[in-house]
């Protein structure tokens, strides 16, 4: 007999045993810190082609009658006491439903040759990344009544995860994004939206950072201002300033009004610096902390998922504000410098080099110094000494490759 699993001092069933996505129901949604931030309603499930298992991409939480999603990849911790968050932060922008997605709610009491779906168990991935569909919970409905019946595999009902949506599309969503960017430079334009509408907006910023500035404008056409802002606002600052600088100059004022406020400043921000210098080529979200914080908060945060490894590998240290432009730059240390380091001891006692840039330093100047001193990132500071910037070895490598060097047999 089947029966939704309890929970095992206080922790909801994780891998290799199911997670039941009508046990998150209702849970609260909490930051780092243990604040709530809403409570989940549902779990956003999006198929895949072949034998792979249909993945779970995230949670649709409530938060003050505003629906968000909330990516699985973020969750540290599925507890009684609710969901737990990497991080404190989450996009406020309101949930809608990209092409293929399925709401686990969605499946609940769909009728089947053996009975009715009761529930959608999802465990994790086989490699550790990711969640899946795992399991059915299948019973029998008498009336109002449901009684429990057999928890079976999702594959004795594929059918349950047809979205309508081509399998050319979803097996797209699984290529890495530099093969993706590839494959749409020869899709048709129907094709390109229709991928566009599959993918979630930090996807698609991923595939357009793949992509020359040229072909991310018609990758974008038609999607709507707000869409095109939600997915300029998931690039990197200096992916982003890029595209901007490549749009009408009435174009780009649009999509800065749709940001938020802090956001569209930094942006406008880099934008103001000359394309072919220092400041034009850095990112302005290099991994900085202030000097007392502990080496081993620096290890954590630089483990989290959304840290690419060009900006792990270095930490800025600099008084308060932590965010560019910063307080005073006091120095770089590389994180192969803390794993040698106790982890109570405050990171502004590790630092290797305070060497730093200015904003105005040509790109091939830039270039030289980077090579000169086998450097994998430098700081950018203004005249005050403040950081405002990092340039890394792969900003200056997509700046000195010729335009056309993603496209293959070029």
């Amino acid at each position: 007999m089947f029966a939704v699993p309890t929970l095992k001092n206080g922790t909801l069933p994780m891998t290799p045993e199911t997670v039941f996505t009508s046990r998150l129901t209702g849970l609260r949604l909490l930051d780092n810190d243990g604040l709530v931030i809403g409570r989940v309603k549902d779990v956003v499930l999006v198929p895949t082609s072949g034998a792979e298992a249909p993945r779970a991409i995230g949670l649709v939480v409530t938060l003050h009658r505003r629906q968000i999603f909330v990516s699985l990849a973020r969750v540290a911790e599925l507890s009684v006491d609710g969901v737990s968050l990497e991080g404190s932060s989450v996009d406020l922008g309101r949930f809608s439903r990209r092409v293929g997605e399925i709401l686990a709610s969605e499946l609940y009491n769909q009728r089947l040759d053996d009975g009715v779906v009761l529930d959608v168990g999802i465990a994790r991935s086989a490699d550790g990344v990711g969640w899946e569909v795992s399991a059915l919970a299948i019973g029998q409905r008498r009336g109002l009544l449901r009684q429990p019946g057999d928890v079976v595999t999702w594959s004795k009902h594929r059918e349950l995860f047809d979205s309508g949506v081509s399998s050319q599309i979803t097996g797209l969503r699984d290529l890495h994004p530099t093969e993706l960017a590839g494959v749409v430079e020869s899709m048709p334009a129907a094709g390109r939206r229709q991928l566009a509408d599959a993918l979630e907006d930090e996807e698609l910023a991923d595939v357009l950072q793949e992509m020359p500035e040229a072909d991310q404008i018609g990758f974008l056409a038609g999607l709507g201002v707000e869409r095109v802002a939600d997915v300029v606002d998931e690039m990197d600052p200096d992916d982003a300033a890029d595209l901007l600088a490549a749009m009408s100059a009435a174009e780009r004022q649009q999509l800065l009004a749709e940001m938020p406020a802090d956001r569209a400043a930094d942006l406008s921000r880099l934008l103001s610096y000359d394309a072919t210098t220092a400041g034009g080529l850095m990112t302005s979200r290099p991994a900085v902390m202030t000097p007392e914080v502990p080496v081993a908060e620096v290890l954590a945060r630089i483990r989290q998922p959304g840290m690419g490894a060009s900006l792990a590998a270095q930490i800025y240290v600099c008084e308060p504000p932590s965010v560019t432009p910063t307080g005073l730059y006091l120095g770089t240390v590389g994180f192969q410098r803390l794993l040698r380091e106790p982890p109570s001891a405050p990171v502004g006692q590790c630092i290797e080099t305070s060497a730093f840039l200015r904003a105005d330093l040509p790109e091939h100047e830039v270039a030289a110094r980077m090579a000169a001193y086998n450097l994998v990132s430098v700081a950018v500071c203004d005249e005050a000494g403040r950081l405002v910037g990092a340039v890394t070895v792969d900003d200056v490598l997509d700046r000195l490759l010729p335009a056309n060097w993603r496209k293959r047999g070029e």
